[in-house]
């Protein structure tokens, strides 16, 4: 078997609506031989991978999928892998459950597709799967791969789990993660540890571990110096040991001395009970643990010993929400089994995993339980009588084995109200406080005890999974004092896609949203924009600049251009946007990246209206667009059409639905609303710069989406007519949409049309142009014609075609990247196609590159002439035109380039699909669909 391509998609995707990878699989000679049909597979995979026998692929119940190996010729590896690849993961701590694995069209191959928690751990964990499968089949079955003699997956999965535990949230982290999606609040990791940012744009806020970004810098610096922190809690009066500073052994002893024994001695600034020996009672024994701190720390306190369990009291904004008694790890003697025997049937506990895999941690017999024993006059080999207990830890942390017992119901009022003291003493959020108890019950008042340290990033383990007693939702507490209640944790989030007028669309609508006021994060084809001003320069619409733009602290709204390529290559990026809207679906970009088909091209265009959360805008002229409406989850569905009398459209308003319509009058063309009922006449056409009066039917259909999506946003009325009627097709607003130059004493129009319905809609702007009036009709039409060479023969034919009808000279060129063809091939094509549709020989001239071509253009236009130019590099082409004839150029010169084209066109009414009203209003699906 052979990986022939992995993807990682990060949010919404193809496949699902949560993160997975895919793998490209061939099987090759194992194509025929399905697992039943190997001998031995199926019980060597069970007993490598017992935990498989939960999984009920197939059959719907615990050890379906076995079942179903083993049954009926079995399966294909494939689906072997993808159950193998969940379950390594699961077997690493992560908690997936999500696959599936389907045919690619050819032969033997296979898109195998699994869910992952986190990336590195999911595709370690397809890799480990594949080499354990390649292990179980004979050699024949898998020609190139070499036997791996020293194979013990057992050791590789134990490696891999480790792996995982470093990279993986840690149990606080995690938990606090699940109380943030339990409260629908979104999240973003910052790092591949614990820096976690929860909600986005200005509402964020952050954590790391336990800290947040509440925390004072300064409350943390106190807890971290334990000198101070004792100092600081004992000039207020609340229980605390003495304890003296030392840098030396004998300092220590002589400090020791001093106190009197017994005595703790712990580092002055490490965690996790690193280097913390207690209850020593000689001077050796002091030295001894001096030099053990040492190895953490430069300083070393000694204190006194305070008698009593070890409790860690976890106060949340002034509240006690846990008390957690921490046991040290420990064995208990049976009479038969020898110390280390016990700490290897301690072990076998199921909650006792690597690190914080688990609830509990592994014992391990490391130097400072070889203290403790030795300590003892033991010796691992010593087999302790039954009932009696040995700890092979001084200190009860989680982290080096202990146990922990919630005992919060239990918490004396006197010990709570001191617990609460002393985090507001030290001035932190967040806090745990270590406190020595002989009885958590009672008043320390009355038995006595100490807080023997504060800390500013306390574990969550113990309160959310203790050994014993009730698990507390420690990080539901904190959540809530981060977004109280009521407060908002998102800033409202648009997505746009479609084949046509993406870009023009996005920055109309963000253009209207800052004229609100709002501070807009705006991913488009030429860069990230942050209130205006571009941040990054490139074609930015993929899932990393959605992320961008999330994580930006200023940002009050998000409109996010979302193109094909981005989607298929990595998702969406994020899990959900509030508005969704699908423009259009035509053929463009067809027979790359796998997508072959328009219908193919619609789902993925349909992935961001899958998952939005408030409105979907759907283009009610387009079938590809109307069968999306199904599949949305979304509160709302709005249709946009410039058909008056398209039958769905006017069903979804009889029902109460949304929508956008064009209605035509005596005085030219009304962009309208339409909700619960209401009719909210919004704007005139010709009012709109973009649409040249109204003349540029797809800038008009943009604006109908845009308006749709900022009503859908919650703008007003009038911020929204003001917004379209101050956005214009100036290469400052939109470069490289339809940008018109009139300097020149004829008319030049700029466009990066790069399809056939791109084309259509430029050349249906310029005829409607003429008829109108707009231009002199003696003057004649020239086209600067190009198509990139990744397109299909037959889309660039269908380019030429359409242009046909609609210029009288032409111009063919290819871009500066040819994209894999010859130099010439692209603008022969375009000439063929011109040929075929009836234009003569002599109206057409092939001028290779893309400056040259522009100069002869602007070379034989004359006075009252109108020059369409479709280019490739719009900045430099731009810049061509105004330099032409030495002119001086305009300050709108420098403006940026754009690398991708946008423009809409109308589509064909729907037509063969029923009609379905839900609470939203009407839906459209086929006769299949619905019986």
């Amino acid at each position: 078997m052979r990986i022939l391509e992995q993807r990682t998609y990060v949010g919404p995707n193809l496949y699902a609506t949560f993160p997975v990878i895919r793998l490209t699989l061939d099987l090759g000679p194992l194509e025929d031989r399905p697992s039943a049909t190997i001998p031995g597979f199926v019980e060597q995979l069970r007993t490598l991978v017992p935990s498989l026998d939960q999984h009920g692929c197939s059959y719907g119940e615990p050890g379906g999928f076995l079942r179903r190996l083993a049954e009926d010729g079995g399966t294909w590896m494939g689906h072997v892998l993808e159950h193998v690849a969940i379950e390594i993961q699961n077997l690493c701590g992560s908690r997936v459950t999500f696959g599936k694995t389907r045919g690619n069209g050819e032969k033997g191959q296979y898109h195998v597709v699994f869910e992952y928690d986190e990336a590195w751990v999911g595709e370690k964990a397809g890799e480990l799967a594949l080499r354990l499968l390649h292990h179980l089949v004979p050699a024949e079955l898998r020609p190139g791969v070499a036997d791996e003699d020293d194979f013990n997956f057992q050791s590789e999965l134990e490696d891999l789990i480790r792996g995982a535990q470093r990279r993986a949230l840690g149990p606080s982290t995690s938990s606090l993660v699940r109380a943030a999606q339990a409260r629908d609040i979104p999240w973003l990791r910052l790092n591949q540890y614990s820096l976690v940012q929860f909600g986005h744009g200005k509402f964020q806020k952050r954590i790391q571990a336990t800290v947040t970004s509440e925390t004072r810098h300064i409350a943390v610096d106190i807890a971290s110096d334990k000198e101070l922190t004792n100092k600081i809690l004992g000039d207020v009066g609340l229980p605390v040991p003495r304890q003296d500073q030392t840098t030396s052994a004998d300092q220590a002893a002589r400090a020791a001395r001093r106190l009197g024994y017994p005595v703790v001695v712990k580092p002055l600034d490490a965690n996790h009970g690193r280097g913390v020996s207690i209850g020593l009672e000689t001077e050796e024994a002091v030295r001894l643990a001096y030099a053990q701190a040492r190895e953490h720390s430069r300083t070393v306190l000694v204190e006194t010993f305070i008698k009593g369990f070890d409790h860690r009291m976890l106060v949340v904004n002034g509240e006690l929400v846990a008390v957690a008694k921490r046991v040290p790890g420990h064995v208990v003697g049976d009479g038969e089994h020898s110390i280390a025997q016990l700490v290897e049937i301690t072990n076998q506990d199921p909650r006792r995993g690597i690190g914080h895999e688990k609830v509990l941690t592994r014992l391990e017999l490391d130097h400072q339980a070889q203290r403790l024993i030795e300590a003892a006059g033991h010796t691992v080999d010593t087999v302790l009588p039954a009932g009696e207990t040995f700890f092979l830890r001084s200190t009860g942390n989680l982290s080096t084995g202990g146990t922990a017992v919630d005992v919060t119901d239990i918490c004396h009022p006197d010990n709570r109200e001191m617990a609460v003291r002393a985090t507001a003493t030290i001035g932190l959020d967040v806090c745990g406080v270590d406190f020595l108890s002989p009885d958590i019950s009672r008043s320390y008042k009355e038995v006595g005890g100490g807080i023997c340290e504060v800390n500013a990033a306390p574990g969550f383990r113990m309160h959310v999974a203790p050994s014993e007693g009730q698990p507390r939702d420690v990080a539901g507490k904190v959540m809530d004092m981060l977004f109280p209640p009521g407060t908002p944790s998102r800033i409202p989030i648009a997505a746009i896609t479609g084949t046509n007028g993406k870009t023009t669309t996005t920055r109309m609508l963000a253009h209207i949203h800052k004229l609100a006021g709002a501070i807009v994060g705006m991913t488009t084809t030429d860069g990230v924009y942050i209130d205006g001003q571009r941040t990054v320069e490139g074609d930015m619409t993929g899932p990393q600049a959605s992320r961008m733009v999330l994580r930006d602290p200023t940002v009050s709204v998000a409109v996010l251009e979302t193109a094909r390529g981005g989607l298929l290559r990595a998702g969406m990026g994020y899990r959900t946007p509030d508005v969704a809207c699908c423009l259009n679906v035509t053929a463009d970009h067809l027979g790359l990246g796998g997508i072959h088909t328009v219908e193919q091209l619609a789902e993925v265009k349909r992935i961001p209206i899958e998952v939005a959360r408030d409105t979907v805008v759907l283009n009610a002229d387009d079938p590809h667009c109307v069968r999306m409406a199904s599949h949305a989850r979304a509160k709302h569905i709005c249709y946009a059409t410039m058909n008056p009398s398209n039958s769905l459209v006017r069903e979804h308003i009889r029902a109460g639905g949304r929508a956008v319509a064009l209605e035509g009058g005596v005085n030219g063309q009304m962009i309208t609303l339409y909700d619960k009922g209401a009719h909210m006449p919004l704007l005139w056409t010709h009012l709109i710069p973009a649409t040249i009066e109204g003349k540029a039917l797809h800038n008009v259909q943009n604006a109908m989406f845009a308006a749709a999506m900022a009503y859908a946003m919650g703008v007003r009325l009038d911020d929204i007519r003001h917004g379209l009627r101050t956005f214009d097709t100036s290469f400052f607003q939109t470069p490289g949409r339809m940008n018109v130059y009139d300097q020149l004493g004829y008319r030049v129009i700029l466009d990066y049309g790069h399809n056939p319905a791109a084309i259509e809609a430029m050349c249906t702007l310029t005829d409607r142009m003429v008829e109108g009036g707009v231009l002199g009709k003696a003057g004649k039409r020239v086209v600067v014609l190009a198509a990139p060479g990744d397109r299909r023969d037959e889309d660039i034919l269908g380019i030429a075609r359409r242009a046909a009808s609609s210029f009288d000279h032409f111009i063919c060129r290819r871009d500066d990247n040819p994209r894999g063809r010859g130099a010439d091939e692209v603008p022969r094509l375009l000439a063929q196609g011109l040929a075929e549709a009836g234009v003569a020989a002599d109206r057409v001239q092939i001028v290779d590159t893309e400056e040259p071509a522009v100069e002869l253009a602007l070379s034989i236009c004359q006075p009252g002439d109108l020059l369409l130019v479709f280019a490739d590099k719009v900045t430099r082409t731009w810049k061509q035109i105004i330099y032409h004839g030495g002119r001086k150029p305009e300050a709108e010169a420098d403006a940026a380039p754009v690398v991708q084209p946008e423009v809409a066109a109308p589509t064909p009414s729907v037509d063969g699909l029923v009609f379905v009203r839900d609470e939203r209003g009407v839906i459209a699906i086929t006769q299949e669909e619905a019986d």
